[in-house]
């Protein structure tokens, strides 16, 4: 009987915890939306200019060269690892 006892002990405290955390997550949740509401309404973000939003694509010629140079980078640094073992 005394084993009875605590499992319903435990299970008590259990469901008592899980509630307490669940509520406190609630409330945070709650108090986090009205201060995100807050700073919005008193610090709006401010809009980009279109220069900053707009990327221009980079054009397949400087792509091919810089490829060139990236692959003659690595060849180069594979043979000079070759020759210090």
């Amino acid at each position: 009987m005394d084993n009875v006892n605590l499992v319903v002990e435990g299970l008590k405290f259990m469901v008592l915890g899980m509630t307490t955390v669940y509520l406190f997550l609630l409330l945070m949740v709650f108090v986090l939306s009205i201060i995100s509401k807050i700073v919005k309404k008193y610090f709006p973000t401010k809009k980009l200019s279109p220069i900053y939003t707009k990327r221009e694509a980079p054009k397949i010629s400087n792509l091919a060269q810089d490829n060139d140079a990236v692959v003659a980078a690595i060849v180069a640094s594979i043979q000079e690892f070759k020759k210090q073992n």
